[in-house]
């Protein structure tokens, strides 16, 4: 069995350590990328087929409504199998207290009875919100571990606090 690393992170306008700055990569897709380093496991980027705005304020607004409303935005793509992975690392920004949107879409076009799922977020003080919660419901025959909090401004920094999540997760599995 192998392990994948389904993620959504947004690049551009991002509020990061108190002031908007542009970034070539989102926060999420770096943490995405030192958990590849650690685990070696496939990666696979969840878009949605409208992207946000490039522009913060306005994107953070188009989340908002989103999640007011229930959406469930239509991906570019999906995966065509979840059946080789045991173990599913889910990686999200903190979007008003949860998931983007997407990521309910990505969840609930699976199923993940029997897998694993191990949940980090990146955020800018709200950690993991209720996102595990959501998870849960959405994912009730899956297994969900304790998800990791990565302050999005340090996420290039946070190699350390990854591979001890890592381990830890893996010593509870028995190295699995």
């Amino acid at each position: 069995m192998a392990d994948l690393i389904a993620y959504f992170s947004r690049r551009y306008e991002n509020y990061v350590n108190g002031a908007i700055r542009n970034l070539d990569v989102g926060n999420t897709e770096i943490a995405a990328g030192i958990v590849q380093t650690f685990t070696g496991a496939d990666l696979f980027k969840i878009e949605p087929l409208q992207e946000y705005s490039r522009n913060y304020n306005e994107c953070i607004a188009q989340a908002q409504a989103d999640q007011r409303r229930g959406a469930r935005p239509e991906l570019k793509e999906y995966p065509k199998s979840l059946d080789q992975y045991d173990r599913i690392y889910l990686g999200y920004p903190n979007y008003w207290s949860t998931m983007p949107m997407a990521v309910f879409t990505f969840l609930e076009h699976f199923d993940f009875t029997g897998k694993i799922i191990l949940p980090f977020c990146t955020h800018e003080g709200g950690g993991m919100g209720s996102s595990e919660q959501d998870i849960k419901r959405i994912c009730p025959e899956a297994e969900v571990r304790n998800g990791l909090a990565i302050f999005g401004g340090s996420a290039e920094h946070s190699k350390e606090d990854i591979r001890t999540w890592i381990q830890q997760n893996r010593e509870r599995q028995g190295g699995r």
